[in-house]
């Protein structure tokens, strides 16, 4: 007997959420990038609750997460939620950047060190870091995986503003040179790619932690 059509669909259908991780505790205002030690703030910890129990009816069947602090620490309520254990993927994590570690907000650090101004010379790879395309390149691949991981059902990434919304700009079709502050992919976003078999059908954007990014300290990130 041939199962209805709509069934066969649920079978089908995968959803992969790419959540950015919550606040971070940076009181020095510094582009923390990669480095260590860097943990969710106490909103940035209701962020990730809020992410946890939007997802609490959802079929999560994989939570994933960069290797950063911050990233697992936005995961761990979601897993646990689920009986999952958070599973690592260094393709999702932060992009590369030389500007790691320096002040950049309120008008110091590397926009008035004339010795920084030579890796601002190409926008468009860019120059101070990560190349575009490898960040969306390497993004798709773990989300890949995680489709792969949990088909017929949802998989999270919980990854970083640059990775997710590199991999969007390339899904698409629009050019990677852009304005960094007009990302749309806040603290605690989902970016939700739904694929029906292996074709992408939509992606969807929204943030269920809307009430609480007033609170958030606005600059320096990731």
């Amino acid at each position: 007997m041939t199962p209805p059509a709509h069934a066969s669909d649920a079978v089908d259908r995968t959803v992969v959420h790419l959540v950015r991780h919550g606040e971070v505790h940076n009181p020095d205002r510094i582009l923390y990038g990669r480095l260590p030690e860097f943990h969710l703030s106490q909103l940035g910890r209701e962020m990730a609750d809020l992410v946890a129990v939007h997802l609490a009816d959802h079929d999560v069947t994989q939570v994933i997460s960069s290797p950063l602090e911050r990233a697992r620490e936005t995961a761990a309520p979601i897993a646990a939620a689920h009986g999952l254990e958070v599973e690592l993927d260094e393709r999702a994590l932060e992009a590369e950047n030389a500007f790691e570690g320096r002040a950049v907000a309120g008008g110091k650090g590397i926009f008035r060190d004339p010795k920084m101004w030579r890796l601002m010379a190409n926008p468009m790879r860019p120059s101070w870091g990560e190349p575009y395309v490898d960040l969306a390149a390497r993004m798709q691949a773990a989300v890949d995986s995680a489709r792969e991981l949990a088909r017929g059902h949802e998989a999270v990434i919980v990854s970083h503003q640059a990775p997710i919304w590199m991999l969007r700009l390339a899904i698409e079709g629009r050019r990677f040179v852009h304005d960094p502050r007009k990302r749309q992919c806040t603290l605690a976003s989902f970016t939700s790619l739904t694929y029906r078999g292996d074709e992408l059908e939509s992606l969807a954007y929204s943030e269920p932690a809307a009430a609480l990014l007033p609170m958030a300290h606005s600059g320096a990130g990731a």
